[in-house]
């Protein structure tokens, strides 16, 4: 069986996916307890970033979305979509639109960690209680000899 994979953006200003995002990163939500945001927050800060999204034919399979210094607000693959390469690309994306890439992560959060850690992220800083359930982050930052390179084969893809 063949997959068309589509990719879409949605400017600063433009929100025509916000909804089939928000399903998405509430279905991550509710099954691994993480990407916990009140949907006013993430409707306005996905309003004011942009939006790089990836459909498998008409599904909404992942997307991240990115303030203009290239920090990361919200990074979600759907689990039946992950292996596929869908967050290297979507972060090949922003190391391609920016000079700099950074977010935070849950110090909890074993997998999105050895994810971040697999493409070069270093962590900089630990902060406590960053989330507003009291849990911690890490604040990453794509590391210069990262695998910027390898990355940008995936945006030519």
């Amino acid at each position: 069986m063949s997959v068309n994979v589509r990719k879409r953006v949605d400017r600063p200003g433009d929100a025509d996916h916000v909804a089939a995002a928000w399903d998405l990163k509430e279905r991550i939500r509710e099954a691994e307890g993480v990407l916990r945001q009140r949907r006013g927050f993430f409707t306005d800060a996905y309003r004011r970033s942009t939006t790089h999204l990836l459909f498998e034919d008409d599904e909404l399979v992942a997307f991240a979305s990115v303030r203009r210094d290239g920090y990361i607000l919200f990074l979600a693959v759907a689990p039946t979509a992950r292996g596929h390469g869908y967050g290297e690309r979507l972060v090949a994306e922003v190391a391609e639109d920016n000079r700099s890439v950074t977010c935070h992560a849950r110090t909890t959060n074993a997998e999105a960690l050895g994810f971040y850690e697999h493409l070069g992220f270093e962590v900089k800083r630990h902060i406590e209680n960053y989330y507003e359930d009291g849990g911690d982050a890490y604040y990453l930052k794509l590391g210069e000899d990262s695998l910027r390179e390898r990355l940008s084969d995936f945006v030519r893809r």
